[in-house]
């Protein structure tokens, strides 16, 4: 049978048409079960992901029959003449899974992602293509994300994280608008935008300075005074200096001007065009000079009458990785599947990837971890994050997550001050700081998913990259995350080990001895690397006699992994 048309939408109401006619949807658990399909964008949801974003905490005991009986009804329903049993074309079973088989042309979701990205490889050379593309790419949403469904059920099924994305794209279609200096046509996105984010000052500032930029300069000053008393009264805090420096920047321009014609004079945060120089008595106003912003906006002809968010200011790029081992060694096949989980070619990620590292002690899960993000730390150009949560430490001594969240906070150039109280509000400040851009976040040695959820980015783009000694099931339950238990070396791997920090002649001269020691410390990374710099201290000890010393004071793996 032939694949019939048929349209997503889950940026607004979850709704499909198939060939023009809009379809009925049943019961609301399989609405909800389609919206959570739509949001992952093609990618797999696990059934045990599916149960908890239907059920909550309380799924009966029959979710997972139920969970099935959804499943073949949704199938049913975007394919009514499909046989019994037969697999189908649009909602597909995977390995770790169910998926919907879509794209750019049958869900709003990815075209409106490929639109962005589109507008982002085209910001810096016309910033003109970059307005018409997301203004394309806006005119997609139709409401919140899956706003057909409970606000508690759209936070379980990360509906809501869509609606970051959108409030990203807007803050970037602001940024190109002021770059052409024609900001009157995105206004009505703008204020459509502000709403639903009324603390979110970098997207403020932005609606601040287009108004001024649009003659609105009344209207820009009650737009920063609003934001000025809601985070007074909800947060406790002033604005900061983006939303301070957007303000300033409309004092100064008591008539903001827009194009400027024939006799006039660019206002303050311009320069002259080519050929012409400031007239008598006049002097460059702040935001000109070698590098200024307005100098990208020459290819449509306008200046932007208020300089650009963050003139002046070089927003943090935190690279906090620890230091690659250089003698690494091994781990090819771990390696390459880590490395499947991202795009070929460095294409953009269409969603938040976690994947947890699992293993037992002194297994390498650090080691893999780090080598790794060094590997692939070019992709995440806005920066790379690193904490140590202590998981493994004694009961009690594991690292608090706010203080966690409070330290990747400050990495992003928050003020101590500014940091709202509590747990959630630090953790969604955080995650705005991170949506609509490309960060990887390393996790080192968690205790739980408790511990490590407050820290994952909720939008596309960035990477999470766990490592604990238990299993993180329900992060790999609720959070979709890609699991990798890794394993203990085997003979040749741990004689790679040896060799690269010891020289392969030293190993190769005692062969025996050399699998004898992998085999002694059942290939633990951490245990064969301190055998390997006790040897590497005494160039004169041989290896064969380090191995007759672990047998007879049977200094095992074990005793060695409860030390680590």
């Amino acid at each position: 049978m032939a694949r019939e048309s048929v349209r997503f939408s889950v940026l607004g109401p979850i709704r499909v048409w198939r060939a023009g006619r809009e379809l009925a949807l049943g019961r609301p658990q399989q609405r909800v079960l389609l919206g959570l399909l739509l949001a992952r964008a093609g990618r797999p949801v696990g059934v045990s992901r599916i149960v908890d974003v239907l059920w909550g905490e309380d799924p009966p005991d029959s979710a997972v029959n139920a969970v099935r009986r959804h499943i073949g009804i949704l199938r049913r329903t975007l394919e009514p003449g499909l046989p019994v049993r037969a697999p189908g074309h649009w909602l597909l079973r995977d390995p770790a899974g169910y998926r919907l088989a879509v794209d750019a042309d049958s869900l709003d979701l990815i075209r409106f992602r490929r639109l962005r990205e589109r507008a982002r490889e085209a910001a810096d050379r016309s910033p003109g293509q970059a307005v018409e593309r997301l203004t394309e790419a806006l005119a997609l949403w139709k409401g919140p994300a899956g706003s057909c469904v409970s606000a508690e059920i759209r936070a379980r099924a990360s509906l809501d994280a869509l609606d970051r994305e959108r409030l990203a794209a807007v803050t970037e279609l602001a940024d190109a608008a002021l770059r052409t200096g024609v900001t009157a046509p995105v206004l009505d996105e703008l204020r459509k935008a502000a709403p639903a984010g009324p603390l979110d000052e970098p997207l403020l500032a932005r609606l601040v300075l287009a108004l001024a930029a649009a003659g609105q300069r009344a209207e820009a000053l009650e737009t920063y005074g609003a934001a000025r008393a809601r985070l007074a009264e909800e947060l406790g805090l002033a604005p900061g200096r983006e939303l301070t420096a957007a303000h300033a920047a409309v004092l100064r321009e008591p008539a903001a001007a827009t194009r400027p014609g024939p006799g006039t004079r660019p206002g303050p945060g311009t320069r002259p065009g080519p050929g012409t120089r400031p007239g008598p008595g006049t002097r460059p106003g702040p935001g000109t000079g070698p590098g200024a912003a307005p100098a990208r906006a020459a290819e449509a002809g306008h200046h932007p009458a208020v300089p650009l968010p963050g003139a002046g200011y070089i927003e943090p790029r935190p690279a906090q990785l620890p230091q690659d081992l250089p003698a690494f060694s091994g781990r090819r096949d771990e390696l390459a599947r880590l490395s499947a989980l991202l795009p070929d070619a460095g294409g953009p990620l269409d969603e938040a990837v976690i994947t947890a590292i699992g293993g037992v002690a002194g297994v390498g899960k650090t080691t893999l971890a780090v080598r790794w993000a060094h590997q692939v730390a070019d992709r995440f150009p806005d920066g790379q994050l690193y904490v140590d949560l202590r998981g493994s430490a004694p009961a009690g001594t594991a690292l608090d997550p706010a203080e966690a969240v409070r330290g990747f906070l400050c990495a992003l150039g928050v003020p101590r001050q500014r940091v709202p109280c509590g747990t959630a509000a630090q953790a969604a400040l955080y995650r705005s700081l991170l949506a609509g851009r490309r960060f990887l976040v390393l996790l080192d040695d968690a205790l739980d998913a408790r511990q490590v959820r407050p820290l994952l980015p909720g939008a596309p783009g960035c990477l999470a990259i766990v490592t604990s000694r238990g299993p993180l099931t329900g992060l790999v339950a609720a959070q979709g995350a890609r699991p990798l238990n890794l394993g203990r070396l085997d003979a040749r791997e741990g004689r790679e080990l040896l060799a690269a920090r010891l020289g392969a002649d030293r190993v190769a001269a005692e062969p025996g001895a050399v699998d004898e020691l992998v085999e002694l410390y059942s290939g633990l990374p951490l245990a064969l690397s301190r055998v390997a710099a006790r040897l590497a201290a005494h160039p004169g000890f041989r290896l064969s006699a380090l191995a007759a010393e672990a047998r007879d004071t049977r200094d095992r793996p074990d005793a060695v992994a409860s030390r680590s």
